[in-house]
């Protein structure tokens, strides 16, 4: 396995090295049960950086997210590749992606948004997920690649490469990320759906504890965190990471309370 199969391997494909596997299947971007590790944001037709990247830093900065990978997509759009450490059913992700669309990107017509994994019309209960970075477009004899931060506002004009990108270079900029845990995507979910209540996929195969107390109420990421930090059946690894979230409600209460 060379360094560029193996950042894919540990940031997007389902299956992977370390993963329970039982079946043995190939590894992909949607599991034989429909959970993916990987959750896609294009804009393209035209592509346009400058409007993308309010998402990139978005999910930075209000979200606290780590970043997305940032691809031009071979044709005519930039990508972002959402990473999680564990999967999650098509559905919360196909909800993330549409609550990320409506927060940072609402006045852009729909026709020029792509968002994945989507259901195959064509296959009822089956997902169909983006075309794996890097590829060939063979209509076109462009490649679509990763691309480094700095560097995404020089393919505005032409999204693509015109040759096929060094494996190491593309290796070296997945290198330098990391998935997003599970509590961390759930409170994202949470923050971004919270205004779309009644939609059908807003929270699908959410576990008791992330319910909200009232029916039909969005839910507080605070409550939510603090559901999971207290749950025994919850595993500890995932309880600590809802507790480290949680330190800056606590931080500040207690700062606001010593200053009085």
């Amino acid at each position: 396995m060379n360094t560029l199969q193996a950042e894919l391997n540990r940031l997007y494909l389902t299956g992977a090295p370390g993963s329970p596997n039982p079946d043995n299947e190939v590894p992909g971007l949607v599991a034989p049960d429909g959970r993916v590790r990987a959750l896609v944001l294009e804009l393209a037709r035209p592509a346009d950086w400058s409007v993308l990247s309010s998402v990139w830093h978005g999910v930075q900065t209000d979200l606290e997210l780590p970043a997305p990978a940032i691809a031009v997509s071979g044709i005519d759009g930039y990508q972002l590749w959402f990473s999680l450490c564990e999967p999650v059913p098509a559905a919360q992700a196909q909800a993330f992606l549409e609550g990320l669309r409506r927060r940072y990107l609402s006045g852009v017509a729909l026709q020029r948004m792509g968002m994945m994994p989507k259901e195959d019309a064509s296959a009822p209960g089956k997902f169909q997920h983006a075309t794996m970075v890097p590829a060939l477009h063979h209509d076109t004899g462009r490649w679509s690649a990763f691309v480094a931060p700095d560097l995404a506002s020089i393919f505005s004009e032409e999204p693509w490469l015109d040759v096929c990108p060094s494996p190491e270079a593309q290796a070296h900029v997945l290198s330098r990320l990391v998935c997003t845990p599970p509590a961390a995507f759930q409170a994202a979910l949470a923050s971004v759906t919270k205004n779309n209540v009644g939609h059908p996929d807003l929270h699908p195969d959410r576990p008791p504890v992330a319910e909200p107390a009232v029916q039909g109420k969005s839910l507080d990421p605070k409550q939510f965190l603090l559901g999971v930090m207290g749950d025994p059946a919850i595993a500890l690894p995932l309880r600590m990471e809802a507790a480290k979230a949680l330190l800056p409600y606590f931080e500040r209460n207690f700062g606001d309370k010593g200053g009085r």
